[in-house]
Formats: C-alpha cells, sequence, structure tokens
C-alpha cells in the first residue's frame, strides 16, 4: 500500500469533518402533533359560538322575568306628619316636662310659662265685672229717681196751670197785675220742662239697663267676656302635646327662656303612621297604578323588607311644586326627565323603628295590572 505523503495527510485532516445524518422522521408522527393541537382550538371556538348566545339568552329572559313587570327607585324617603308646637302665649319658661326623643300621648303636657300675669288679667277681669253690676245698680237706682222726678214734675206742671187759669181769669176781669199773669204763664212753662227733663233721664236710665238677647246688660257681658278671655289665657300657659308622636328638637325648651307667642317651641314626630315618597321617573308610571304591590329596603337596615302598596300618585312633578319651577320658554331649553312623587303606604309594622327621612329603594310590580 502506497503511503501517504505527509503533505496530503495535514489537507486531509485540516477538511472538516461532515456531520452524521440524521435518521428521518416518519411523517405519520408530524400529522398526529397537528391533530392534537387543533382539538382543543376547536373545541373552545364551538364553546364560543353556542355558549355565548345562549347565556345572553338567559340573561335577557332572567331580566324580563324579575324586571319586565316591576318599576323600581332609590329617590325615595320615610315622612312622617310632624307637628310643630308653638305657645299660644308669651312669657317665661318655668317648667319643661319632657326631653328628646321622648314618646308622648295627646294631652300630655310639654312645658309650662309663668302664669302670675294672666292670674292677674283674671283677677282684674272679674273685677271690672263687679264694677260693671255696680254701675247697672246705680242705673237702677237713677231711673227710680226720675220715676219720682216725673211725678214730681206731673204735679208740678198741674199746679203750674191751675194757677195760670186763675191769672188768666182775673186777668180777664182786671183784679190782677200783668206780671202775676205773665209769673204764672212762666211758671207752668218751667214745670213742663222739668217734666221733660225727668223723662229724658228715665228714657236714658232704661237705655243702659237694656239687656241683650241673652237678658244680661252689656256692659256686665262684656267684663265677663274680657274674664273668660283671661281665663283661656292663663290655661295655655301650660303647652300640651295636640297628638300622640315622638318630641323632636326640644333643646328650645330652657327653664327661664321668654318664650315668644307663636314661635314653634318643640315639634311632634308620628312615627306610628310613617309612609314613603317615592319619586319615580315619568317613564315609570306606564303601568302604575294605585293599590299595586310594592317592596321596600331601607339603607339604615340591610336585609329588612317591608311590604306595602301604592297609595297615590302624585298630581304633579316636583318641579311643579318648587318655590322656583323650571321655564322651559327658552331658546336653550333641554328636555330633562322628571319626577312624580309616589305615596307609598305601609302593608305591615317594621320590624325596627322608623324614622323620618331614611333613604329608601322602593320597588313596585306592576305586573299586578290595574283594577
Amino acid at each position: 500500500m502506497d503511503q501517504l505523503s505527509p503533505s496530503r495527510t495535514k489537507a486531509e485532516d485540516a477538511r472538516p469533518k461532515a456531520m452524521p445524518k440524521a435518521d428521518p422522521v416518519p411523517a405519520i408522527t408530524s400529522t398526529a402533533s397537528d391533530a392534537d393541537d387543533k382539538a382543543p382550538s376547536s373545541w373552545h371556538t364551538r364553546a364560543l359560538m353556542f355558549g355565548l348566545p345562549l347565556i345572553l339568552a338567559a340573561a335577557g329572559g332572567w331580566y324580563w322575568l324579575t324586571s319586565g313587570g316591576s318599576v323600581s327607585t332609590d329617590n325615595a324617603y320615610v315622612q312622617m306628619d310632624k307637628v310643630s308646637v308653638a305657645a299660644e302665649v308669651g312669657g317665661l319658661i318655668t317648667e319643661v316636662a319632657v326631653r328628646e326623643g321622648q314618646q308622648v300621648q295627646k294631652g300630655q303636657l310639654l312645658f309650662r310659662i309663668d302664669g302670675r300675669p294672666y292670674a292677674l288679667s283674671v283677677a282684674q277681669a272679674s273685677a271690672a265685672i263687679d264694677a260693671a253690676q255696680v254701675d247697672v245698680g246705680n242705673l237702677s237706682a237713677s231711673l227710680a229717681s226720675t220715676g219720682v222726678d216725673i211725678k214730681a214734675g206731673q204735679e208740678a206742671v198741674g199746679f203750674a196751670e191751675s194757677n195760670f187759669a186763675r191769672q188768666a181769669a182775673l186777668m180777664e176781669k182786671g183784679f190782677t197785675t200783668r206780671a202775676a199773669y205773665d209769673a204764672s204763664k212762666h211758671a207752668v212753662e218751667q214745670a213742663r220742662a222739668s217734666l221733660a227733663q225727668a223723662k229724658a233721664d228715665a228714657a236714658e236710665a232704661r237705655a243702659k239697663l237694656a239687656t241683650g238677647a241673652g237678658g244680661i246688660n252689656p256692659q256686665v257681658e262684656a267684663a265677663k267676656v274680657q274674664r273668660a278671655q283671661a281665663e283661656v289665657n292663663l290655661g295655655r300657659t301650660e303647652v300640651r302635646a295636640p297628638s300622640a308622636g315622638r318630641v323632636a328638637e326640644s333643646d328650645r325648651l330652657q327653664l327661664g327662656q321668654m318664650m315668644v307667642q307663636g314661635l314653634p317651641a318643640v315639634t311632634l314626630v308620628d312615627t306610628a303612621h310613617p309612609w314613603v315618597d317615592a319619586n319615580f321617573k315619568e317613564t315609570d308610571l306606564a303601568h302604575m297604578c294605585v293599590g299595586q304591590r310594592a317592596e321596600m329596603r331601607f339603607d339604615a337596615y340591610p336585609g329588612l323588607v317591608v311590604r306595602g302598596h301604592v297609595q297615590t300618585i302624585g298630581a304633579g312633578t316636583g318641579s311643579e311644586f318648587s318655590v322656583l319651577p323650571a321655564q322651559n320658554a327658552t331658546g336653550n331649553w333641554v328636555k330633562v326627565t322628571q319626577r312624580v312623587p309616589v305615596r307609598i303606604a305601609f302593608d305591615e309594622v317594621a320590624k325596627r323603628p322608623m324614622i323620618a327621612g331614611l333613604s329608601t329603594d322602593v320597588t313596585v310590580y306592576t305586573s299586578d295590572g290595574c283594577k
């Protein structure tokens, strides 16, 4: 065998050696892998294609069944009758008989005003009655004296007329003087004038003693009316509850404070008869009627549900009864959905105490229809 030359051997060693060829992968292995990758993707696609419409249809059906037959609003608040109690007379507060939050009954004492000035007014009115009765007695005596004066005047007139007649007869026969004749004539005129004055005094006395329809002298009646008014004012110094309720805003009742007549001093809240004023959108009233069922939920009492019904639907929107109604006759008018107050009456007594002004979520079931 020929020996290789050193130069050839080095050249062959310098050439890169060829990499061994990899064994070919069967084609069936690649096809199975692609099928495994496409199978999950196809399943997800089918789930989205058929599942999403089903979910949307189910959600729409649930909304139609649960919400299509009812309307709701959270613009609702608990309301109660509130009575502002004011003193009908003024004066110093001498007693406070209630405290904040206390439940009171009709006729219960709330506070008392100093009644001494009004007691003096009653005494003064009683004295005025006595004075009027004394005046009536004096008028009666005066009327009696005028009767005597009338009788005396009549006698004086008779005597003067008879004397004048004698003087006239003597005058015709010339047995008297002209002066005596004139004096007797003047005496007749004076007697008649005195009689007329006595009759006028009697008529005046009778007029002052005249009685009204009740048979009581007007002066006495007026004095009695004044005393009755004074007694009423004295009774008003005790301020009592006009109705049952819970006391609120009683901080203005302080001992020694001057109470001004007509100024509200305390408020009574009728917690026994609450209702809810719900302000529904005008678009919610299409199928709402009086008498439909309602449910009320309260922010203050999570989980509490109270049944009720629609009692009345407002005769006007809230803006119609506002202090400054909206003026829409302008060029920049923008239509705003109006709110209509709907009163919801309670059909049951709530398990938690109701407080005026509580925020409420009201649902009215319009599916009940209108009767």
